[in-house]
C-alpha cells in the first residue's frame, strides 16, 4: 500500500485533535474529488506503519486518528489499514478512528468476508458514500455532499441500526 499523505495534527478531519493518513489508490474516481491524485494506486511513498505509530505515540496533543484516501476499504487497501489500525491500538487502546469511504456500509456489510467485518469492528465512526459533486454542501461538517453520512459504528453494532452522529 502507498500513502498519498499524513497530516501529524487536523482539526478539520474529524473530532478533536487528529492525526490523519492519506492511502493512494481509489476505484470509485468521483467527478469533483478533491484528492484526485490519490486514486492512482501508484501515487505516493511506501507505507511505513512503524514511522506513522510513532509519530502519533509522540503527539500527546491527539485524540484520535482519521483514515482517507484514495480508498481506504477497497479490497487493495484494506488489510493492511486494518493492520495499521490493530497495531496502532494496541500502542493507544482509546484512541479514536474515523475512516472516510466512497462505500456506503450496506456495501461493505454484503462483502461478509473477514477482514471486512474486522475492520468495521475497529472504526469508531464511519463516514461513507461517494463524494457526489452535485450534492456537495459547504455548510455540513466533515462531509463533502449531503449523501454521505457519519456513522458511529460502535452504536451501530450494539443496537444493530444505523447510527449517524449528530453534528
Amino acid at each position: 500500500m502507498k500513502v498519498a499523505g499524513f497530516y501529524d495534527e487536523s482539526i478539520s478531519n474529524g473530532l478533536g485533535w487528529r492525526a490523519v493518513l492519506f492511502v493512494s489508490g481509489c476505484p470509485h474516481h468521483c467527478p469533483g474529488c478533491h484528492n484526485k491524485v490519490a486514486q492512482s494506486y501508484d501515487y505516493g511513498e511506501e507505507f511505513d506503519k512503524n514511522k506513522i505509530i510513532n509519530r502519533i505515540k509522540e503527539n500527546s496533543i491527539l485524540n484520535g486518528i482519521t483514515i482517507s484516501g484514495g480508498e481506504p476499504l477497497c479490497p487493495e487497501n484494506i488489510k493492511e489499514v486494518n493492520n495499521f489500525i490493530e497495531d496502532l491500538k494496541k500502542e493507544k487502546p482509546n484512541f479514536d478512528v474515523w475512516c472516510y469511504t466512497g462505500y456506503t456500509l450496506e456495501q461493505l456489510e454484503a462483502r461478509n468476508d473477514d477482514v471486512t467485518k474486522e475492520t468495521l469492528k475497529n472504526i469508531d465512526v464511519l463516514v461513507d458514500g461517494k463524494f457526489i459533486e452535485e450534492r456537495k454542501n459547504p455548510e455540513i461538517k466533515f462531509r463533502g455532499s449531503d449523501n454521505q453520512r457519519v456513522l458511529d459504528l460502535k452504536n451501530c453494532f450494539k443496537q444493530h441500526k444505523i447510527v449517524e452522529l449528530d453534528i
